[in-house]
């Protein structure tokens, strides 16, 4: 399966199991993952949330071979149902990150209240040169984590960054040597896990409960834009060149 769950006492771990593809995400992934959420959610046992990858590799984001597919048509499509699944979340949400965490990879992250990065993660918000759009409220939570120059430069340069970079980011708690970082998110999630369980659910809706309408809002702005831009010239363009292998050519397209 692409997607598993391990219970560690009162932490529900999920894991992106594909590494194959990067743990690249399919469509079906999503509907996975969101169910897993959901039912962490649900469940009075679970008292944090983990999610991971394996060694070397976090997420590569979405597969664009199924994307192009089955892109999202609304906002009841896999993908949009779990990010309204993750920002909604009520329980803590701690990633432990290895090796590449690209786009959806990186937005989630947003949405994590613990986050801790091995020193071989590397970082890419690649939208604006896949012809797309932010997604995940990103254009909303990074300048408001970064500073609007970093967020800037990050969405628009679509450039790869490291661990230290994402730590002054603002969206990574600790950076730590490879290969502890599984292991030390493991350790917060149990630490958290122990806490009152009504208390650290109040004390996050405290932190997030001023930006819940506007992360809620973004998240709708950016899927209509998404959803329409997935048309665009630029965007078949670009999607075209990622799976034929070649430079994509933007030279006759505003």
């Amino acid at each position: 399966m692409d997607i598993l769950t391990h219970r560690h006492g009162a932490v529900l771990a999920i894991e992106f199991n594909r590494p194959q593809k990067k743990n690249a995400f399919t469509s079906d992934m999503y509907v996975a993952l969101e169910a897993a959420l959901r039912e962490g959610e649900r469940d009075d046992t679970v008292r944090a949330i983990l999610f991971h990858g394996q060694p070397g590799v976090f997420t590569a984001g979405n597969d664009l071979e199924d994307f192009m597919k089955r892109p999202p048509q609304s906002m009841d499509s896999p993908v949009f149902r779990f990010l309204e699944a993750a920002s909604e979340a009520a329980k803590p949400l701690v990633a432990a990150v290895n090796g590449p965490a690209v786009g959806i990879g990186t937005t989630l992250l947003l949405h994590c209240d613990l986050v801790y990065a091995g020193d071989d993660a590397r970082f890419r918000l690649p939208f604006a040169s896949l012809g797309l759009v932010p997604e995940f409220a990103s254009s909303y939570l990074l300048p408001m984590v970064a500073g609007y120059q970093r967020a800037a430069e990050l969405l628009l340069l679509g450039e790869p960054f490291d661990a230290q970079a994402a730590y002054a980011a603002g969206f990574v708690t600790k950076v730590v040597p490879a290969a502890q970082a599984l292991d030390t998110a493991r350790e917060a999630a149990r630490k958290v896990a122990a806490l009152p369980a009504k208390s650290v659910r109040l004390t996050k809706a405290l932190l997030k409960g001023t930006h819940r309408d506007a992360v809620r809002n973004q998240l709708q702005v950016e899927a209509g834009h998404f959803r329409a831009m997935l048309g665009e010239p630029a965007a078949r363009e670009a999607l075209s060149a990622f799976l034929e292998k070649r430079a994509p050519d933007f030279s006759k397209i505003s």
